[in-house]
């Protein structure tokens, strides 16, 4: 593949002229070059065309950020939000899926992280949904007639405690399926605990959503039901019942049924 077709594949999958696409080729890969390992980026740069090349040769030592630090550089190097950054890279990765040969995408999903997989999907040309911030916040705030700063605090209130309450590997799991915006307080769940999940029954999972968003036990127990039942729709049917089955029993009540 030369660089007009690459060029062309980005502007096409994004809508962007293609002065706009060669930014988020630029950004997508600099940013890349510096979460590979130093073989895998030479091994990148034997197969891209030569115009792409400058992007991903570097001298500096590989960095482990996670996927919400890439898109953050990314996003930071165009001047664009997040979520757009992710719609971008996500069609670099389909163009590097085009360009490199099936050895070099394997060897490149290999060396990124397994919550990198939406954007490794891409160059692999497996199908991996991610529904938007923008639309699960919006079923949030519509099964609660919350506004949208009430539904992403109760988002927001509602995963945190989640994260705490099962296990790290499965929080792990959670953050690959759902959109970059609501990974935070996914993370600040893991962090607030002491290494393995807190063990806590339904009414102390209720009150920490409350205090941490500010609402009574009914609201809580309410917004937690919305949450969950956005969940169900926003994740894979695996996915949900992995999450689910750490809970006990009694956290049914919160549950949508099937």
């Amino acid at each position: 593949m030369d660089y007009e077709e690459f060029l062309e594949i980005v502007s096409r999958q994004t809508g962007l002229d293609a002065e706009a696409a060669q930014r988020a080729i630029q950004a997508t890969l600099e940013t890349l070059a510096r979460r590979l390992s130093k073989g895998e980026s030479r091994d990148l740069l034997r197969q891209l065309p030569a115009e792409l090349k400058p992007y991903v040769y570097t001298d500096e030592a590989p960095e482990a950020f996670d996927v919400d630090e890439f898109l953050r550089r990314v996003a930071e190097r165009e001047q664009v939000d997040v979520e757009e950054a992710e719609r971008r890279a996500r069609a670099v990765f389909w163009a590097l899926g085009g360009a490199l040969d099936a050895k070099e995408v394997a060897d490149l999903a290999a060396d990124l992280p397994e919550e990198f997989d939406p954007l490794v999907a891409e160059a692999q040309r497996r199908h991996v949904e991610v529904m938007r911030s923008s639309e699960f916040l919006s079923r949030v705030a519509r099964r609660t007639g919350l506004d949208a700063e009430g539904a992403e605090s109760a988002t927001a209130a509602v995963l945190e405690t989640l994260a705490e309450r099962i296990a790290a590997g499965e929080v792990r799991d959670l953050i690959r399926e759902l959109p970059v915006r609501l990974h935070p307080p996914l993370r600040r769940g893991i962090a607030g605990r002491s290494g393995t999940a807190t063990r806590m029954g339904l009414e102390e999972f209720l009150r920490r959503v409350a205090e941490r968003e500010g609402v009574s036990l009914d609201q809580a127990r309410e917004h937690a039901a919305a949450v969950f039942a956005t969940l169900r729709e926003a994740i894979t049917d695996k996915e949900f019942f992995d999450v689910t089955v750490q809970l006990p029993d009694e956290y049914r009540a919160l549950l949508p049924h099937p």
